[in-house]
This record gives C-alpha cells, structure tokens and sequence, in this order.
C-alpha cells in the first residue's frame, strides 16, 4: 500500500473517532482511539515512540518521541489545541527527516470539523 493510499485509511480512521468522541479530550485519548481504529483495520502501529537524536559525536536518547508511526511508512502527530502553532508542522518534518518517512499527518482533534484539523507534510528530501 502506498502512503497515500494509507495516509487515505489514517484519515477515515481519524474521522471515525473524531465522530464518535467530539472536541475537548486530551491528545492520548484520541491518540489511542485511534490507534484502536488503524489496529482495528490489520494495520501496524507504533505508539509513542522513542528514538535518539545524533549531535556531533554524542548521542541523545529519547530526544523525541512520535505519537504514532502507521506501518513504518506515515507518522501521524496528534494534537487537541484551540489553534495549531507553525512550530507542530515545523516538528513533524523533522521527524519524518529523522526516521526517513516520506510522510506525515498531524491531525488536530479541537475542531468542529476534522477536515480542517488534518495536515499533511511531505518529506521531499527523500530519494526515489
């Protein structure tokens, strides 16, 4: 399966537990209903994932943590805020640079619609 045609799953997904659990919740509780959801559909999922950061010559363990990466192909970050900060799409990129993933959703749970709240980001430093 393609990202987008995975990344097209993740957002019917998204969509799914955004109707049935509305605005207002805290991010884990989306981020494991939805993690529920993708689970649901055979997909593999990793939740809140460690990994290190090189600097130089050292490095740093557990820099980061991704919310959830959906068979090592889309990183998805959740997010429960009144408004998304540039700095959310800023910290996503860097991951996907980080992991070598062509692409990420960060999906914003706080909206009236889910549609408005779904943002893709594209790795374009990856090779073909």
């Amino acid at each position: 399966m393609t990202e987008n045609e995975l990344s097209y799953k993740i957002i019917g997904a998204a969509i799914e537990v955004h109707k049935n659990l509305g605005v207002g919740l805290l991010e884990n509780a989306y981020e494991t209903a939805l993690t529920y959801e993708l689970k649901l559909q055979g997909f593999n999922v990793k939740q809140q994932v460690s990994l290190p950061l090189k600097y130089k010559e050292i490095i740093v363990e557990n820099a980061y943590k991704i919310d959830l990466i959906v068979e090592n192909k889309v990183i998805i970050e959740v997010k429960s805020v009144l408004e998304l900060h540039p700095i959310f799409h800023s910290q996503l990129l860097t991951y996907l640079k980080q992991t070598d993933i062509r692409l990420g959703l960060l999906i914003n749970f706080n909206t009236e619609l889910i549609k408005y709240g779904i943002h893709r980001i594209v790795n374009k430093l990856i090779n073909e």
